[in-house]
């Protein structure tokens, strides 16, 4: 069976630039898509927080402006029935990554504030990325890149191919405007090559090796879906291979 971990941030805020703490979390089709199609597939889910604090939903993220009735109301249910997996989720620095098969960052604006700066998030995704199995990052969730470090201390995704929201659809929101730093321009800076749609707000994923992104929320079953058959032509090579 393929196991999928899934580190979800733990913050309930967002700082921006004037100081002001925007209510914040995880984004509930970034987490509650991928989930209902990796369990669909007969993946084991686990859920992970930084110290296994019960993650925080962005109420944003089912108001109307999120997306369609119907896909809200698919989204609050999956959510609903893993209640138990959100409140009680294992702390990050208890995860041994060698017994996951993919790595999964759902994001919402949460990341920006603990992930970003986590060192043991950080650690794991370092480990993840080395080791060549998937690792993907949603939307917010490429900035969990950020805290992560090769031994010598450079950027391990320095050269990779990645997207993640783009600067015109963060400003979108009147307080993405106020952001400290936007994280587009943060990817570019580093060294990765950010990569978007022609078009806001429209589904996008980059795969360059083992490292998986999407660029926003409209993108979240469309890398979920990538995943699942990505790993699905590994398992049929391999047992072809016996």
């Amino acid at each position: 069976m393929t196991k999928v971990l899934f580190v979800v941030s733990a913050a309930d805020r967002w700082t921006l630039r004037d100081g002001e703490v925007h209510p914040s979390g995880f984004w509930g089709e970034e987490l509650a898509m991928p989930h209902k199609i990796f369990t669909g597939a007969a993946w084991e889910a686990t859920i992970a927080t930084p110290g296994g604090k019960a993650p925080t939903l962005d109420r944003l993220s089912m108001s109307r402006t999120a997306g369609r009735p119907s896909k809200l109301r698919e989204v609050a249910a999956h959510l609903a029935s893993i209640k138990g997996e959100l409140s009680s989720p294992r702390p990050v620095d208890t995860i041994d990554p060698d017994d996951y098969d993919v790595v999964f960052y759902p994001g919402g604006h949460g990341p920006m504030e603990d992930l970003a700066v986590d060192p043991v998030s950080g650690a794991l995704i370092t480990r993840v990325l080395a080791s060549g199995k998937p690792l993907a990052l949603l939307c917010h969730a490429p900035a969990a890149a950020f805290a992560a470090r090769n031994p010598d201390g450079s950027w391990p995704f320095t050269g990779y191919r990645m997207t993640g929201l783009s600067n015109l659809e963060e400003k979108l929101n009147s307080f993405g405007r106020r952001a400290i730093w936007l994280l587009e321009d943060r990817l570019r800076e580093r060294g990765a090559h950010y990569a978007k749609a022609r078009l806001p707000l429209r589904p996008f994923v980059v795969v360059d090796r083992n490292l998986y992104t999407g660029q926003n929320p409209a993108s979240s079953e469309r890398l979920a879906e990538r995943l699942v058959s990505d790993v699905a032509d590994v398992t049929d090579a391999d047992a072809g291979a016996r």
